[in-house]
């Protein structure tokens, strides 16, 4: 007798529906995407302290081309690519070339990138990874494409991420409203497997603060993070059900305003680099969602 089929994953991220929802918003992601900027510059700063004179730059979950075009910037006699999976966003992305300081865009998904192995000298990627079900076939990808002493850096979403959220709609049904979010840990064994030299993990606690529910909503929904898991209630939630949970969120407000958890996981990995690796914990900031958007 066989044995059953496992259980379908339920946070399982369909590639295809999370093109279509970044397509969506590709025209309010940037008025929307105060938290990706802020994020964007913290991991765009650690490259001040890496030695490295790239030839090819990828951003790999470049959206509207924002690091893309800093890349260029910092880097600018090497070919920098925007990639992205969502065709649109790369639209929008072509407003941030300018006439001498130019970089490709490319179409394509993190877990098979259309490179020649060994042919990149740095991937950057900014809260790309959550995006993806299989962050080994991703980091594969990555390690395959590398040069020899070649750098992979990047941001993701801890576990502690959007908890206030799970908090509030556990009380409403069971489907599945906010993605899983991988550990630090996980993500580092997941480099190690893929082939890179002792990676250097850690994380950084964010407090977002928002002036109620219905503004954390629409800036997930304007910045393309809506909920695609394939738990997910499939169909319009009912007029009750989001009422109730706008005043669940009021439960949840303090000093005034609702206050949201990120945990940012940053990853640093070298091909071939001999130095130890570590992983540690960073500190706590709080930030109001206005004060990011007028940096942003």
């Amino acid at each position: 007798m066989s044995a059953p089929d496992p259980a379908p994953d339920e946070f399982f991220l369909d590639p295809r529906a999370v093109r279509r929802s970044f397509d969506a918003c590709a025209t309010t992601f940037d008025e929307s995407a105060a938290v990706h900027a802020e994020i964007r510059k913290r991991l765009l700063e650690r490259l001040d302290v890496v030695r490295l004179e790239p030839e090819v730059v990828i951003d790999l979950g470049a959206g509207t081309g924002h690091a893309s075009r800093a890349l260029q910037d910092r880097y600018s006699g090497a070919r920098v690519m925007a990639m992205d999976l969502s065709p649109r966003m790369l639209v929008r992305a072509k407003r941030q070339q300018r006439l001498f300081r130019r970089f490709d865009r490319v179409a394509a998904a993190a877990e098979r990138l259309p490179l020649r192995d060994g042919s990149v000298d740095l991937v950057f990627s900014n809260l790309m990874l959550q995006w993806c079900s299989s962050p080994d076939s991703v980091f594969g990808e990555i390690r395959r494409v590398l040069r020899p002493n070649g750098l992979v850096t990047f941001t993701t979403l801890g576990p502690d991420s959007l908890k206030e959220l799970r908090q509030v709609w556990s009380r409403f049904d069971h489907h599945v409203h906010v993605h899983r979010f991988i550990d630090m840990h996980d993500l580092g064994d997941a480099l190690l497997r893929a082939g890179f030299a002792e990676p250097v993990m850690d994380t950084e606690r964010l407090t977002i603060t928002y002036s109620n529910g219905r503004a954390l909503l629409d800036e997930l929904v304007g910045s393309g993070s809506a909920n695609v898991a394939r738990g997910r209630r499939h169909g319009l939630t009912g007029r009750t059900t989001g009422a109730g949970f706008l005043d669940a969120c009021e439960a949840l407000r303090h000093n005034g305003s609702l206050p949201v958890s990120l945990e940012v996981v940053y990853g640093h990995a070298w091909i071939g680099e001999k130095g130890r690796g570590s992983v540690k914990r960073g500190g706590e900031a709080l930030f109001p969602i206005e004060n990011l958007r007028r940096r942003s």
